[in-house]
């Protein structure tokens, strides 16, 4: 039996309880979620193998008053058993087509310069590597 992708939604956090370790940095809150999977803009990608989830692709896509709809592939992860399978650039393509349904104008991620495996499956992926940006965050929560 091959990997399945599938884009999860509302009443699909029962299959997030079968998540292999090391696909998520943190154990799951459920109410989270919950709350994430029936948001509408809010969107998981799952690759099961045998119906555990081994790896995902997670974005929200946004809109703003001057710009058509961007999809913001939030993180990307594989379980450490099944990383260099291409999986994650499975989750990624599927997520960027999900992008493509929503007619979003692009989709786009960011990564550590360090991330060399990540830069290879981005680029994989069909992405293109953008060498003009910084990034900036503001901790807001202890």
């Amino acid at each position: 039996m091959g990997i399945e992708i599938k884009v999860l939604g509302p009443g699909d956090d029962a299959i997030l309880r079968n998540t292999a370790p090391e696909v998520l940095d943190r154990g799951i809150d459920w109410d989270l979620a919950r709350e994430f999977l029936n948001d509408p803009r809010h969107h998981f990608v799952a690759a099961m193998d045998g119906g555990v989830v081994v790896g995902f692709a997670s974005g929200v896509h946004y809109i703003h008053p001057d710009k058509p709809a961007q999809m913001f592939i939030n993180e990307v992860g594989v379980a450490e058993t099944h990383r260099g399978r291409g999986i994650g650039r499975k989750v990624v393509q599927r997520i960027v087509e999900l992008a493509r349904e929503l007619e979003c104008s692009e989709a786009w991620v960011l990564t550590d310069r360090e991330n060399e495996a990540g830069l290879r499956m981005y680029e994989r992926a069909g992405g293109k590597r953008e060498k003009t940006q910084e990034m900036f965050t503001f901790k807001l929560q202890r």
